[in-house]
C-alpha cells in the first residue's frame, strides 16, 4: 500500500537521485543523564524483572515511531515510500562466544517491558542454540559461496528484494524484512559512540545505537552535580528521514527516560 499522505515530492525525488545507502545518511548523537534510569533498572532486578538498558531504549524507540513520528516507519520500494504495517525492531545480540546475531521483536510498540524482556531473552535463546531468525542465518549460507559469485548473488538479491520489491520467501527475504529500525548496544563491546553503516539489505530508516556511559559534571537545576552520562547516537537513510523527524524522535525519547514507568504496561490499542 502506497499513502499519497507520506510520499511526499521530497521523498519521491530522494528516493530517485540518491544510492542506497552510499551517499543518503543523516547522522546524529545526543547525551542523555541515565543516572535516574540505571537507578530505575537496579529497582525492578531487585524486584525480579531482569531488565537491561537495551529493553527499554528498545520500548521508548518502537513507542516513539508510534507515537511521536509515525512517517519514520516506512522504506523503499519501487521509488515509492510504502508504509509499514506494525512497528517491529531488530536488536542486535552479543552471544555467549562473542559472536554477534539478533532478534526481531515484532509489533514493539505494543509490548510492556515485562514482555520486551521475555521476546529478547527467547530470540536470544534460540540464536544460542542454532536457531536464528531466517534473515541472518543467510550470513552463514552467503560466506560459503565464493567470491566473485558471492558478491553477484548479493548484488542480485539486492536488486529483487530492494530495488524491485520482490519477496524470496524461500530465502526469508523481502523489502521489509529487518523491521522498522535497527537497535544495537556499543557500549556494551566499549565503545563510547559511533554510526553504524546502513546495512544495504536491509531497508530500514535508521539505526539506534546505545554508546558508553560516563561520569560527567553537569548541571542539574543550577548547580553543578555528577551524573551517568550515555551517547545515543543514530545513522539515518535520508530517503525516508529528514532532520526534523530525528529531532521528534529524540525529543520523545528525552521525555521517556525521565518516566520508564510508562513502558511497564502496553500502550492502548487503537
Amino acid at each position: 500500500m502506497v499513502r499519497s499522505d507520506i510520499n511526499t515530492d521530497w521523498r519521491k525525488v530522494a528516493a530517485a537521485i540518491y544510492k542506497k545507502p552510499a551517499d543518503a545518511k543523516i547522522f546524529g548523537s545526543v547525551e542523555l543523564d541515565v543516572t535516574d534510569l540505571e537507578e530505575y533498572v537496579t529497582r525492578k532486578r531487585r524486584e525480579g524483572l531482569k531488565i537491561t538498558l537495551t529493553h527499554i531504549f528498545t520500548l521508548i524507540v518502537a513507542r516513539g515511531i508510534r507515537e511521536a513520528v509515525p512517517e519514520l516507519n516506512c522504506y523503499v520500494k519501487r521509488g515509492n515510500i510504502v508504509e509499514r504495517e506494525q512497528v517491529d525492531a531488530m536488536v542486535s545480540v552479543l552471544l555467549a562466544d562473542g559472536s554477534m546475531s539478533s532478534v526481531k521483536i515484532e509489533n514493539a510498540d505494543r509490548l510492556s517491558l515485562a514482555q520486551s524482556v521475555d521476546a529478547i531473552s527467547n530470540g536470544i535463546k534460540a540464536s544460542r542454540g542454532g536457531d536464528e531468525n531466517r534473515t541472518m542465518k543467510m550470513k552463514g549460507i552467503m560466506g560459503k559461496i565464493p567470491w566473485p559469485m558471492r558478491t553477484w548473488i548479493f548484488n542480485l538479491i539486492k536488486f529483487l528484494t530492494i530495488k524491485w520489491g520482490i519477496s524470496l520467501p524461500g530465502l526469508g527475504l523481502s523489502a521489509n524484512n529487518f523491521g522498522s529500525f535497527v537497535m544495537t548496544n556499543i557500549g556494551s563491546i566499549g565503545l563510547d559512540t559511533g554510526y553504524p553503516a546502513l546495512f544495504p539489505i536491509s531497508n530500514v530508516s535508521f539505526v539506534f545505537v546505545m554508546g558508553g556511559i560516563a561520569k560527567k559534571p553537569t548541571v542539574v537545576k543550577d548547580q553543578i552535580k555528577i551524573r551517568r552520562i550515555m551517547t545515543i547516537s543514530s545513522a539515518m537513510d535520508h530517503r525516508t528521514v529528514d532532520a526534523m523527524h530525528g529531532g521528534k524522535l529524540f525529543r520523545f525519547i528525552k521525555q521517556l527516560v525521565k518516566e520508564p514507568e510508562l513502558l511497564e504496561t502496553p500502550p492502548a490499542v487503537s
